[in-house]
Formats: C-alpha cells, structure tokens, sequence
C-alpha cells in the first residue's frame, strides 16, 4: 500500500510538475583574432566561430521561449498571475543576458575586423 501511495505521488510530482527543455547555453568562442597581427585566415576563421555562435545562440533564444511557452501551457488555469508574470520575468531575464553576450561577442569581433582593415590598409 505505502509503495503505491509512494510511486503514485513521484508520478504526479514528475508529470504534473514543471517541463524543462534542454536549453544548452552555447560557449562563446574562446578566442577572437587580433586584428593588428592575424591573417586573413584567421580573421575568416573568427567570422566563421562568431557566425556558428550566433547560431548556437538564435537554438539557445529558440528553446527558451519554447520552454516559456511549455510552462505556461503545463500550468494551465493553475497558475496565478503573479507566476506567470515571475515566469515571464525569468525568461525575458535570461533573453536579454543571451543577447547582451552575443552583442558583445559580435562587437568585439567587429571592432578587430576594423583594426585588420587599418593594419592592412594600402
């Protein structure tokens, strides 16, 4: 009786409890170029790294809100509107940090292209 009582509420704890995507948050590239010594093919290879995290980045964004909207639909009637609002809160939270670094990654590149140009300029 107990084991069944004991299986019955791990049941509903994991179905009935809240749905967590795998959102794996992607690792910026470890190291951009130096404009002022690299190569043109070290400058392509860190457009090529910057590029590939963009991607990582936009399945990251994309597996959030689909996350979000997986909580919310779950939570059904359930929820009340403070949850929803401290969900939403979370998630719009974690949004933008992701969009800060991919800002900043991109930037920093960016600023190294403009270097390489002067660098190299004729």
């Amino acid at each position: 009786m107990k084991s069944s009582i004991v299986i019955a509420a791990f049941t509903i704890a994991v179905a009935g409890g809240p749905v967590y995507a795998a959102c794996s948050y992607p690792v910026a590239p470890d190291k951009l170029p130096d404009g002022r010594v690299a190569s043109m093919d070290e400058m392509l290879t860190g457009k090529k790294a910057v590029e590939e995290y963009n991607k990582q980045m936009d399945a990251y964004l994309s597996c959030l809100k689909l996350e979000y909207d997986e909580r919310i639909a779950s939570g059904g009637e359930t929820l009340t509107a403070e949850q929803k609002a401290e969900l939403e809160k979370r998630q719009v939270q974690k949004h933008n940090a992701a969009v800060d670094e991919l800002e900043s990654v991109a930037s920093r590149f960016n600023e190294q292209v403009k270097v390489y140009k002067a660098a190299h300029a004729k």
